[in-house]
């Protein structure tokens, strides 16, 4: 998944963590402005807001589209997380004026440089969806259990149909016009396509993590938002 995110960091970083931007003509203004208003329905969408001072973790942060929005929203410190280095490059130069926001490379199945209990909340947006297996994204929802603090949340969107990650053909101008640089490469590879998640053994990684599950909304869809919380020391 690391070489698969570098390559489509090179050929263009903006499109492939926003793909209903266009290809051709990169709107940069609407890549960041449409960051805010997706962290925003995915807050309304789990009844979830981000409170000032704090320590909020952005899984699949991309170039930091969701960690800009998040600082903006309040939050003092966003550690964004990331598989591809390529990513992570562009999001340390593209954020290096905001003071609040790290970023970290990490190994692709666990929030790699981040302590137990440093944060009050972890999103992700049209990240899970790309995992090819179903596994590794439990994984990512154990971790959120090992980084949050007691009573911290998350809030994430995750694929619930399995039938939106099989191939589909792109005719037989696809593969002329990615070749010439007119069309987006590697839609048809795994680590685009990526893999729906089962609720039940979402919610059973997250109950051994020590998380509630308090919300699913949008379930048997590509849009599944989950809504996840810490358990105290009482339970």
């Amino acid at each position: 998944m690391g070489r698969f995110w570098d390559e489509r960091a090179r050929e263009n970083a903006f499109y492939f963590v926003d793909d209903r931007l266009d290809y051709n003509d990169t709107d940069v203004e609407r890549f960041w402005s449409d960051g805010l208003k997706d962290l925003d329905r995915l807050l309304d969408t789990a009844g979830a807001s981000i409170d000032p001072g704090d320590t909020v973790v952005d899984i699949g942060c991309g170039i930091g589209r969701l960690t800009r929005a998040a600082l903006e929203r309040g939050a003092a410190r966003v550690l964004g997380v990331d598989v591809s280095s390529e990513m992570i490059a562009r999001a340390r130069t593209l954020n290096a004026h905001l003071p609040g926001a790290e970023f970290h490379h990490g190994d692709g199945r666990r929030l790699t440089g981040l302590a137990d209990g440093i944060a009050d909340a972890c999103i992700s947006h049209v990240v899970f969806q790309h995992i090819p297996d179903p596994e590794v994204t439990l994984g990512y929802v154990r971790e959120m259990g090992r980084v949050l603090r007691p009573g911290g949340w998350a809030a994430f969107q995750v694929s619930n149909d399995p039938s939106i990650h099989q191939p589909r053909s792109t005719g037989f101008a696809g593969p002329l016009r990615r070749l010439i640089g007119r069309e987006p490469r590697g839609r048809s590879a795994p680590a685009w396509l990526g893999s729906a998640v089962d609720l039940a053994d979402l919610r059973a990684a997250a109950d051994e993590a020590l998380l509630n599950t308090e919300r699913v909304a949008g379930e048997g869809t590509q849009f599944c938002c989950v809504v996840l919380r810490r358990r105290g020391c009482g339970g």
